[in-house]
């Protein structure tokens, strides 16, 4: 019975060492989550490394040619500005871009953000395809309010603006100084003399060029864009494409006649030519002394000291300085993840605030009041005129359909021009068709 003892007294013994070995293998097995312990912080560290790389964004435009280069330094600006950011661009053709955009916003696949014009954002906002951006410019401390207020209110949707508008372009008044000092119609400070601004008084200034300077066109009309030139002196004669609830044409009236046989007087009695396809040449070529040009021109047309080339707002020929205008915007995407978003806001932030001034450059005038404030902004030649210009532009109305309305003007104008309708009946025939289109 004493081996017995000793036996299960060992017994007991070897399971009670078992037992502690077993408790110091779990013991090292839970010590040795300790360096697994120190995985959440080696995880932490690749969190922060992660937090820590620049977010790269995708920012697609249409900007070609001059445009195309001031963008770029905006961008490397930008890029080379901070380190949390990286913006890479895909440019597309003009020609392409609303397609291409439109079918990225729909599936979900595309930028991060985006140009538009102000008068095609309605269907993405309809749709919800792109977001709201008050919240995003609160978070990286973007003061809308230095965004002017016609801006600003043209892509605002029940009280939610829904972009950061760039920029206002529209057209100037350009004058060719010394086609007009051979007219006897250039005053002595170098402005011109346009005489009675009414529609007879301007063609009696056309009529006098054509007099004294017989081998150039007194206007040059942009005859191929021809819904540009109508609607500058439709809006200053006070007219409307729709009336103010967006659901009837407005355009077939008084207002809208008189204009059209304005300019086809203009076309009859030959101070401008109906058939010139490159307007923007012939005025840029000496080949005509007066020409409604974008601010867009502005570096080529008045950065040549030796065209003498000069600018002012559009004569109130109609009775109003109000004209056509249209306008640069950045959108998100609603599909962009907030962290991309955010991105995306503090390049919206730079590009309004210091891009402004580079933007400024080629003729835009820019949307930040801040920027046109500015003493380097004004240096500009006659960026006083732009921004006195810029005052009395009016916006397309804010319909989901208008890119189907313009271009059904587009096209009713250019029948009317071109005599295929008389200007009763195709603005008859305009407001039936715009009508249908609204219906529908």
């Amino acid at each position: 019975m004493t081996m017995k003892k000793k036996i299960a007294s060992l017994m007991t013994a070897s399971l009670a060492l078992a037992m502690v070995v077993s408790g110091c293998s779990t013991s090292t097995k839970e010590s040795g989550t300790t360096p697994a312990a120190s995985a959440p912080s080696e995880t932490a560290k690749a969190a922060e490394t992660k937090a820590a790389s620049p977010v790269e964004i995708t920012f697609w435009n249409m900007f070609g040619g001059g445009e195309g280069d001031f963008v770029d330094q905006i961008i490397k600006g930008f890029n080379d500005s901070q380190k949390e950011v990286i913006v890479k661009q895909l440019r597309l053709e003009s020609n392409e871009y609303y397609a291409k955009l439109s079918t990225a916003l729909s599936s979900s696949k595309g930028p991060d953000v985006a140009v538009a014009h102000v008068d095609r954002i309605s269907p993405f906002v309809k749709a919800k395809q792109i977001v709201p951006v008050d919240q995003l410019a609160s978070k990286v401390g973007f003061d809308l309010k230095q965004i002017t207020d016609s801006n600003l209110k043209s892509v605002t949707y029940d009280g939610k603006p829904y972009a950061v508008p760039l920029d206002t372009h529209f057209h100037m008044f350009y004058y060719n100084k010394d086609l007009l000092k051979k007219a006897d119609l250039l005053n002595a400070d170098g402005t011109p003399n346009l005489g009675e601004l009414s529609p007879e008084g301007f063609k009696k200034t056309l009529s006098q060029i054509k007099a004294k300077v017989p081998d150039v066109q007194p206007l040059a009309v942009n005859t191929p864009y021809f819904q540009e030139p109508f609607l500058n002196l439709y809006y200053e004669a006070g007219g409307d494409l729709l009336n103010a609830d967006m659901n009837k044409a407005a355009i077939n009236n008084e207002k809208a006649l008189s204009v059209l046989k304005f300019y086809m007087d203009l076309y009859n009695n030959k101070y401008s030519d109906l058939n010139d396809k490159t307007p923007w040449d012939s005025f840029n070529n000496g080949k005509a002394a007066l020409w409604f040009g974008g601010v867009w021109e502005a570096g080529l047309l008045l950065g040549d000291k030796s065209k003498n080339i000069g600018a002012m707002p559009l004569p109130a020929i109609f009775g109003s300085q109000t004209h056509w205008a249209s306008s640069h915007l950045l959108v998100v995407p609603s599909y962009v993840t907030p962290e991309k978003q955010e991105a995306s806001a503090k390049f919206m932030k730079y590009f309004s605030e210091v891009g402004g001034q580079t933007w400024g450059q080629a003729g835009h005038v820019p949307a930040n009041s801040k920027v046109t404030a500015s003493a380097e902004y004004n240096k500009l030649p006659y960026r006083n005129f732009f921004i006195e210009a810029q005052k009395t532009v009016k916006f397309a109305p804010k319909t989901d359909k208008y890119t189907t309305i313009i271009t059904t003007v587009s096209e009713s104008l250019q029948n009317i021009i071109f005599g295929k309708q008389s200007p009763e009946d195709g603005l008859k025939n305009l407001e039936k068709q715009i009508n249908e289109v609204l219906a529908n």
